[in-house]
């Protein structure tokens, strides 16, 4: 068995690095760049950045930004925001990025996973399901465009459909706990790990070290990713870039 990957995730909004509390009122946390000269210091498994303004605008993935990333990166990078077309994910995948990650396309022209990774290989296409529960009944919807827009989708069926149109991994985030860091949805994380054979990887809510080994030990996850986590320290969430040591991360994942 692989061992599980530690990802940090870091928003992208107006060309600066920002954390969210259920994608909403985005905090200012530093320079994207800087973060991930940090994190290559710190030995990262991986890093995932994930721009928040291009789908929401309708714009194309910022390349400029995105060949500075992968050219700075001493870790797998996976990139998503703004992707609609497998040719972008071919370009994007050719400045130096090793996987690419969709959302709203996914859902509204899913044969572009079966497009891309006949070109780039399944293993670089990844779809992150953001998901939100209902008020009343507590019923899982996938959402899209920053979780603003409804679509109706039970996120375990939608995982299936990925998996059948060749998804390489699925992220699952829960927009409910993004930011809160109390902890994943180990219920939603569950249900998708159980529904699919393709790599899954957790995001949304870790708080704490224990967070993470909670929803790999149980949840059995390829990877858990977090935000705040990564970039706040202490009560007063004071912006700091860490990550755990590999002692820590020998201790978490048991190797």
């Amino acid at each position: 068995m692989l061992r599980p990957r530690i990802i940090p995730c870091l928003l992208v909004h107006k060309g600066g690095l920002v954390k969210t509390v259920g994608f909403k009122n985005p905090k200012y946390v530093g320079d994207p760049i800087n973060a991930v000269k940090i994190f290559n210091e710190k030995e990262t498994d991986e890093l995932i950045v994930l721009d928040i303004d291009a789908t929401v605008n309708n714009s194309e993935p910022d390349y400029k930004l995105i060949a500075y990333l992968a050219a700075e990166c001493r870790m797998p990078l996976c990139y998503g925001g703004g992707v609609r077309t497998s040719e972008q994910i071919i370009k994007i995948i050719s400045l130096g990025v090793e996987k690419v990650a969709i959302s709203a396309t996914a859902f509204n022209h899913p044969q572009i996973v079966t497009e891309a990774a006949e070109y780039v290989g399944n293993q670089s296409v990844i779809v992150v399901i953001d998901v939100k529960k209902s008020l009343l009944g507590g019923k899982y919807e996938v959402r899209t465009h920053n979780g603003q827009k409804k679509t109706g989708k039970d996120p375990v069926e939608f995982a299936r459909q990925m998996e059948k149109f060749g998804v390489g991994e699925i992220v699952i985030n829960s927009i409910d706990n993004d930011g809160l860091m109390k902890g994943y949805d180990l219920t939603l994380v569950q249900q998708i790990r159980d529904a699919v054979n393709v790599p899954v990887t957790a995001l949304g809510g870790a708080g704490s070290l224990h967070d993470i080994d909670e929803v790999i030990s149980k949840c059995g996850v390829s990877g858990a990713s977090a935000g705040s986590l990564f970039v706040f320290k202490g009560k007063y969430k004071a912006v700091l870039i860490n990550y755990p040591t590999r002692a820590e991360k020998d201790h978490l994942i048991g190797r």
